[in-house]
């Protein structure tokens, strides 16, 4: 029923576009940040997840990730962790492959809650959740209204039947 009204509902459509944007804005901001403030360089936050005790007992096989993968390429995420906090919030903020953005989204805040962070992380994941779970309705009332149909009609030709691109 909760589901149902998640998925399908007006009024829990306009409820999900504010807590979106507002997630959004979260990542937005972070990455704004990185991308144009001083270099961001990851290699410092890498070394303390190397050093870090709990993350070395708790998520061995994510420590030998770390040590063994990102350390080595801390570029290569500086990068990624840049860019991909911007376009996570553009995403969400303009409601664009809303369900994508959330899911990327997520796989960061896990990614820095194995790492030792905790910050605002919990708070965003259980914010997402409901998002995640909306679909397509989370971006009802934004990008994802003409972008969506326009996937499932062009890129997808052939897959969905004329009444299901019709129903989203």
């Amino acid at each position: 029923m909760f589901i149902d009204f998640l998925r399908n509902n007006k009024i829990a459509a306009g409820i999900l576009a504010v807590l979106r944007v507002y997630i959004g804005w979260q990542w937005l901001s972070a990455g704004w940040g990185k991308i144009t403030g001083e270099p961001f360089d990851a290699s410092g936050y890498l070394m303390g997840v190397v050093n870090n005790e709990a993350v070395i007992e708790t998520y061995p096989t994510y420590h030998a990730f770390i040590e063994n993968f990102a350390l080595p390429n801390a570029g290569v995420f500086s990068f990624m962790v840049a860019w991909g906090e911007l376009l996570v919030g553009l995403g969400l903020v303009v409601g664009v492959l809303t369900t994508a953005a959330v899911f990327f989204g997520m796989t960061m805040n896990f990614a820095f809650m194995f790492a030792g962070t905790v910050s605002s992380n919990p708070w965003l994941i259980l914010l997402s959740i409901f998002v995640i779970v909306a679909g397509y309705n989370a971006g009802r009332y934004g990008g994802d209204r003409w972008v969506i149909p326009y996937i499932r009609t062009v890129v997808f030709k052939n897959k969905f039947t004329k009444r299901e691109v019709q129903a989203a």
